[in-house]
């Protein structure tokens, strides 16, 4: 049994928010290196998007294992120091605890993470987004996973004709669900199509249980109970066989499907797949961006990364994404570019509602 395990923090940006700075990887690099030739890591990886700094592990630790936690967190911690001798834009301002206390969920830092036994064949693609929230991925798991107008083999192979099981958390009140495609998809989509409150945690194959896809859904604002950026969510998701093709895995960041993050995690924006090099958002922030790594699981070592959406197949997305930007930034203010007033609670709307609550009167 092989563990993957995805474990990403915003620890400070370069220049601004834009981007993850060199000496930060590396030094994330060297501290993964002395832990594999430790023998607690089989293989590992260091990717950024944007200003987030993203640790790809392999292992048989099992998940919520201590050790890897730990490891992540002495990691974060460390480039934490760095970021701040280089004088980073909010350096660790992911941590939002002092005391690592066994497990880094709650602590932070995003999480996600699956343990399966290989197949003959593991082709696995990591997602990882810059400038928006945990409920990213609702749209494409959908999409993946229970759209057979995305998704063919739902409907021509055999081994997928049974549908997917969704566990979906409601973020706000630590509740978790478990719904059932395709015979409960209505109701899937109820949860699903509100991902400022429902996040998709997991994807199951219905027929073997097997992990099909698993994301990370913690909320930093209400973590921190005030605004500390944005999430910044990781997916991982299993391909072929018995679960959706490469390309079915793919397919649904053709739609540059609009989400909440952006400028100071308060509008809404497409979300833009782009290649490694140019996961850097600095217009207003942003576009958000999304990049997608590739790889083959082998023996536990990581064949890879291939970057994905390094394509002209999803140029036309990333000049749908510059349209819906231009468009929605020209609303300025004014929603829906920025989000509903229950959605601004971690920002300066209670500042402000004290600052005036002797002026309303009633009408």
């Amino acid at each position: 049994m092989i563990t993957l395990s995805v474990i990403k923090a915003d620890i400070g940006g370069y220049v601004g928010h834009s981007s993850s700075h060199p000496a930060i990887l590396e030094q994330a690099r060297e501290g993964l290196e002395v832990a594999r030739k430790d023998g607690l890591l089989a293989d590992f990886r260091v990717l950024a998007c944007g200003d987030d700094l993203q640790l790809i592990m392999t292992h048989e630790q099992g998940e919520d294992n201590e050790r890897i936690h730990k490891l992540s967190w002495d990691i974060f911690e460390a480039g934490t120091e760095l970021a701040k001798k280089l004088k980073l834009y909010g350096a660790g301002q992911d941590l939002l605890s002092d005391t690592f206390s066994g497990n880094v969920k709650g602590m932070g830092p995003g999480v996600a993470e699956m343990a399966f036994e290989e197949r003959p064949s593991e082709p696995i693609i990591i997602f990882m987004a810059d400038k928006t929230s945990a409920g990213a991925w609702n749209f494409p798991l959908y999409k993946m996973f229970a759209d057979p107008f995305n998704t063919i083999g739902l409907v021509i192979a055999p081994v997928m004709h049974s549908g997917f099981a969704f566990e979906i958390h409601d973020v706000k009140e630590h509740k978790k669900i478990t719904l059932n495609t395709p015979s409960e998809i209505y109701d899937l989509l109820v949860f699903l199509g509100a991902p400022s409150r429902y996040a998709v945690k997991s994807v199951y194959h219905r027929e073997t249980n097997e992990i099909a896809a698993v994301s990370s859904t913690q909320r930093l604002s209400f973590i921190a109970g005030r605004y500390v950026g944005k999430d910044d969510p990781v997916c991982v998701v299993r391909a072929q066989n018995q679960f959706p093709a490469v390309g079915e895995v793919l397919e649904p960041f053709t739609l540059p499907f609009i989400v909440e993050g952006w400028m100071r995690g308060s509008h809404h924006g497409p979300l833009m797949p782009v290649a490694f090099n140019d996961a850097n958002p600095s217009r207003f922030d942003g576009p958000p961006r999304v990049i997608a790594a590739g790889f083959q699981i082998a023996n536990g070592q990581l064949v890879g990364p291939r970057d994905m959406f390094d394509d002209p197949g999803f140029d036309e997305a990333r000049r749908h994404a510059n349209d819906i930007a231009y468009y929605m930034r020209h609303h300025g203010p004014f929603e829906p570019h920025r989000l509903p007033l229950d959605e601004m609670e971690y920002t300066t709307m209670p500042q402000v509602m004290v600052k005036l609550a002797d002026r309303f009167t009633d009408i």
